[in-house]
This record gives C-alpha cells, structure tokens and sequence, in this order.
C-alpha cells in the first residue's frame, strides 16, 4: 500500500464530509433541521442517510458542523474579517431568510448548556470570540467618540449579543418582530453616546 493512497482516502473523505455540511447548511436554512432534512441531504449529496454519519460521529456533531458553517457565511457578509456593529443588521437579516438555521441555533443553543454536550465548546468559544470581537469594536469607537465610554467595551458587547439573541428568539414566535430595526435602535438607545 503506497503512503499516497491514504492521503487520497483522507482527502476524498474530508471532500465528501464538506459536501455534506455544505449541502445541510442549505437544506436546513429553508426545510429545517427536523423530519425529512437528513434524508434531502443524503439525497442531494448522492449518499444514503445512514451513510451520512460516516463522515460525523452522529447528528449532533453534523449539526455543530452547519452552525460553524453558518458563522463562516456570516463573516462572509460584506467581507467583513471580525463581527463588529457593522455586521448586526446584515446578519440579523441573513438569519430572517433562513429561518431553519436560526431556530437549530436557538435549539441548540438553549441544549449545550451542559459540558457533556457535544456542542457546548463549539458555543462556549463562540460566545467568547464574538464578545471579545465585539468589545474591540465598541472600544475603537468608544476611543473617538462615537459609542458611550462611560461603561466597559465587554459589557456593552455582552449587552448587544444578548438583545440579539432575544430578538432572535422573540422572532421565531413572531415573524413581525423586526430584527435588524430592533437591533439599530438597541445600538442609538444603548451605546451612542447623551447629546448635551
């Protein structure tokens, strides 16, 4: 057996293994995560839905690899390389047009609590960078002026995460409830600084 060959395997099974997550990522932004999805994407990818869990040590593990999906087309939006103020109404627009993506991260989200759950570090880090990114953002601007200097970057970043997880949240229940507008009034409300 030549050492080339299981480069090769490796290489066609971590291709078919993107292929997967790429194709869930679609399926369950419009169909959901729930019922059917699985089996579409076995079908789309050309596999049965068994073989799916090949490539992943079982369901929750593919559905972490979508959510990390999901974050890497967020920072996609508008080239942006670190979340920022800039990136929440575009993002919270994203997520009203998919619809199945944003209620498997409120599912998921409210379940990985518990260390033992296979998705709890992925949140875990998420929660952290998008913080400690976020609170960079807000301290440059509070540095010139443009956002209110009077509390700390990392607990005006923890405010506007947990304002857009609740919007998000109060979203899936009621799909009049606009996001993107909740979360700019959030930023001129909360972080821009008193006129005198």
């Amino acid at each position: 057996m030549s050492p080339s060959k299981p480069r090769g395997q490796y290489a066609k099974g971590a291709e078919r293994r993107e292929q997967i997550i790429q194709t869930a990522t679609d399926v369950f932004a419009i169909e959901g995560f729930e019922g059917t999805a699985l089996k579409r994407v076995a079908e789309l990818v050309g596999v049965k839905e068994a073989t799916l869990f090949h490539y992943f040590s079982g369901k929750q593990e593919l559905l972490t690899a979508v959510l990390a999906e999901r974050d890497r087309r967020s920072r996609d939006i508008g080239g942006l390389t670190e979340f920022g103020l800039p990136m929440l109404a575009s993002v919270a627009e994203r997520n009203r047009k998919e619809p199945g993506l944003t209620t498997l991260y409120a599912v998921a989200s409210a379940t990985a609590n518990d260390p033992g759950h296979a998705s709890h570090g992925y949140f875990q880090d998420r929660y952290s960078q998008l913080v400690e990114e976020l609170a960079l953002d807000i301290g440059r601007r509070q540095h010139t002026g443009e956002v209110r200097s009077d509390v700390a970057p990392e607990s005006l970043a923890r405010l506007v995460i947990a304002a857009f997880d609740g919007l998000q949240l109060q979203w899936l229940y009621d799909k009049k409830v606009d996001m993107a507008g909740g979360l700019a009034e959030l930023v001129d409300v909360l972080l821009v600084p008193a006129k005198p």
